[in-house]
């Protein structure tokens, strides 16, 4: 008996010790975000901002693996406002999710919203930002997901973890820049100047006194987190006679690359381990645009941070030589020499087979004056500037959010009918029909993409020359995908599939599509929901550059979206 007991009692504290382990494994973290406007100065002016406690950027957000975060989110500005959890899964949360009109209404102005959801299968560098106009030019900050306790990282531990946040700031109201442009039809103002940490740094004038500073220790390894939140530029990083080592995109891991230049378009994420492994002193990092689209004026300015080592002697950063804004080679090298890390703790191969192929082009395009209500049509030919997919210039609802209607299958919302092939089939990437009236013009829908639950899926994205031939941002919600492929010109299936990375793809949920070119990704739609697919160059979101994916519930209770949370903002 006195044995019988004995077992008893071990079992019971083995049950425990599980307990409190997992207990101890995963945690509800909590933070409040008071966003309001914020008087700051930079560039030898003061200029009110929307910003999140006071700060830019703004808060970062540590979390684990398995993690539950909860962000109660206080709108104390004048205008409408959603925050996006960029690249979060949102497995069976995307009443979480954030853009307006697609998956909530927005918090009005005097409100505020919780937002409660789950970290799952994801390790890395994520962000979040505001999905309500430009406001995400100042309301963003970092969104970091470290492994479980007692699960390595599988690269040597770093020494410091360090978030690397590249910006665009305006002399302006950004809300005030975008309804500008929209008003106008033609394209809003560029930007004038981009940051570091939310400072321009040296190159900028009346900004050397607070460039961002690292100080670091002689050979030791850092993790810079490096996330692009400028809205409307892909951006070069360098730093002065370093090599990086890329370990990371988009939160899944990936085969270390080792490069002097690392390439992020708006809504990436990079990971790279840097070792101050040279000479004592002081070193500049710096980040330039990679502007793709010939004849289009852009900011064509340097932002710089310092890395500093300890007990260096005061002297004048070494500034690394920056590539051309316009070096597609490096970008494209950059891009197609990532790939997964197989070993990784939550890597999942391709699917082999497909049920949905999709061909989508993407590209500028032309809608009719006086059919927008615009007071002038400021574009080229007297139009409107639009953009679409498939020659649908996608628009949002106003009545009630995509998610809403998907639950509650209502009507009107939107269609279901957007093309899985262009409508016309024209030489894509050619130059001289950039202008060409037959195909240049669109309409404004609301068409979206219906799929069966669990259905997996292949896009070929394909760039046109429509108005200007350039690289596009392109990033999906809900999920990560399978980069297969990528390259230029119109994409050739015979010729072009051989070239398939079903091995160790990189894993992403923002592709940068070649300037001039195409790009093939794959995922499985195993979530639920209804989730964006959109250009992630603000200038083009409400130019209508996207569609979305209607995913249906599956057969069981666990592959069901549950009802929407009570206080869920209405329209």
């Amino acid at each position: 008996m006195a044995m019988a007991h004995q077992q008893v009692f071990l079992f019971a504290c083995a049950i425990a010790l599980l307990a409190s382990s997992s207990m101890f494994s995963a945690e509800v973290i909590e933070h409040s975000f008071h966003v309001q406007n914020h008087t700051i100065s930079r560039l030898c002016g003061r200029q009110v901002i929307s910003a999140v406690n006071g700060s830019l950027p703004g808060p970062t957000l540590h979390v684990r693996e398995g993690d539950t975060l909860v962000v109660h989110v206080f709108n104390k500005l004048p205008y409408d406002l959603s925050i996006h959890w960029h690249g979060v899964f949102q497995l069976l949360s995307g009443w979480a999710d954030g853009p307006e009109f697609a998956t909530q209404c927005a918090i009005r102005p005097g409100n505020s919203y919780t937002y409660r959801f789950n970290l799952t299968a994801q390790e890395g560098t994520l962000w979040w930002h505001a999905h309500v106009s430009w406001l995400r030019a100042t309301v963003h900050g970092a969104l970091i997901i470290r492994p479980k306790r007692g699960r390595a990282y599988p690269f040597p531990k770093p020494y410091r973890e360090v978030p690397i946040l590249l910006g665009e700031w305006w002399n302006a109201n950004v809300v005030d820049v975008e309804n500008e442009g929209l008003a106008s039809g033609a394209a809003p103002n560029n930007s004038n100047a981009y940051t570091i940490n939310g400072q321009p740094g040296d190159l900028y004038p009346c900004s050397s006194s607070k460039t961002y500073k690292l100080i670091v220790k002689q050979g030791k390894t850092y993790l810079l987190r490096i996330i692009n939140a400028a809205l409307n530029n892909q951006l070069f990083f360098k730093i002065a006679n370093h090599n990086m080592k890329v370990v990371a995109v988009d939160a899944a891991y990936t085969n270390p690359y080792i490069t002097d230049v690392v390439v992020v378009a708006p809504g990436q994420t990079t990971d790279v381990l840097l070792t101050a492994n040279q000479a004592p002193s002081a070193y500049y990092m710096a980040a330039n645009p990679y502007v793709s689209v010939a004849g289009v004026p852009f900011d064509n300015t340097t932002t710089t941070g310092i890395i500093v080592y300890e007990g260096a002697k005061s002297s004048t950063p070494k500034m690394p030589i920056l590539p051309a804004f316009n070096d597609t080679t490096t970008a494209h090298k950059f891009f197609t020499n990532l790939t997964g890390l197989v070993t990784g703790p939550f890597w999942i191969p391709p699917p082999r087979q497909v049920d949905e192929h999709m061909f989508i082009t993407i590209g500028l395009g032309l809608l009719a004056c006086g059919k927008t209500g615009n007071a002038t049509c400021g574009g080229p030919n007297g139009q409107i500037f639009g953009a679409s997919m498939n020659n649908a210039s996608f628009q949002l609802p106003t009545k009630m959010s995509m998610l809403e209607a998907f639950f509650n299958n209502v009507k009107r919302i939107y269609t279901t009918d957007f093309p899985n092939q262009p409508p016309l089939k024209f030489d894509y990437t050619n130059p001289n029909n950039s202008f060409n009236p037959s195909i240049i013009m669109t309409t404004k829908s609301t068409k979206v993409k219906k799929l069966k639950y669990n259905a997996t899926v292949e896009i070929v994205m394909q760039n046109t020359a429509l108005i200007g031939v350039e690289n596009h941002p392109i990033h999906l919600h809900g999920f990560n995908f399978h980069v297969l492929a990528q390259g230029f010109g119109n994409y050739d299936p015979t010729i072009d599939k051989k070239k398939f990375n079903l091995f160790n793809p990189q894993e992403r949920n923002t592709i940068a599509v070649p300037v001039g070119g195409w790009a093939v990704v794959r995922f499985r739609a195993n979530n639920p929901g209804v989730w964006l697919m959109h250009c992630h160059l603000d200038v083009h979101l409400p130019w209508g550059l996207a569609t979305a994916f209607v995913v249906e519930n599956g057969p069981t209770p666990s592959t069901k979206l549950p009802p929407p949370p009570q206080d869920l903002p209405k329209c």
